[in-house]
């Protein structure tokens, strides 16, 4: 199995910049992906960006390209979002996913999911 644990999550104001963390433990794969996405009450699920862990390559949402950025930390199996010049439509339940394999934009090509760390940007 696979454990992702996020933090980072909290309450700003637009213009701001926050840094969201996702660290994974447990079992191992030899090619994987994380990813980030979001979700608001009453909608769906919604794809953020992804990184492939062995070739470092990411794909964003058009909603957050230029504002957005994830990188990760190998050493520390961590993956991180740093998000600037917030929007108040930039609030949601963030949550970290995995998958073994190539980058899925689709949330039922990942089996893996943390628990989700609130983001709320007040206008």
């Amino acid at each position: 199995q696979v454990q992702l644990v996020e933090s980072g999550g909290g309450l700003v104001q637009a213009g701001d910049s926050l840094r969201l963390s996702c660290t994974a433990s447990g079992r191992t794969f030899s090619s994987y992906t994380m990813g980030w996405f979001r979700q608001t009450p009453g909608k769906e699920r919604e794809f953020v960006v992804a990184i492939n862990w062995n070739s470092g390559r990411t794909y964003y949402a058009d909603s957050v390209e230029g504002r957005f950025t994830i990188s990760k930390d190998n050493a520390k199996n961590t993956m991180y979002l740093q998000m600037n010049s917030l929007k108040p439509e930039d609030t949601a339940v963030y949550y970290c996913a995995l998958r073994s394999f190539g980058v899925a934009r689709t949330v039922s090509n990942y089996p893996y999911w943390g628990q989700g760390t609130q983001v709320t940007v007040s206008s």
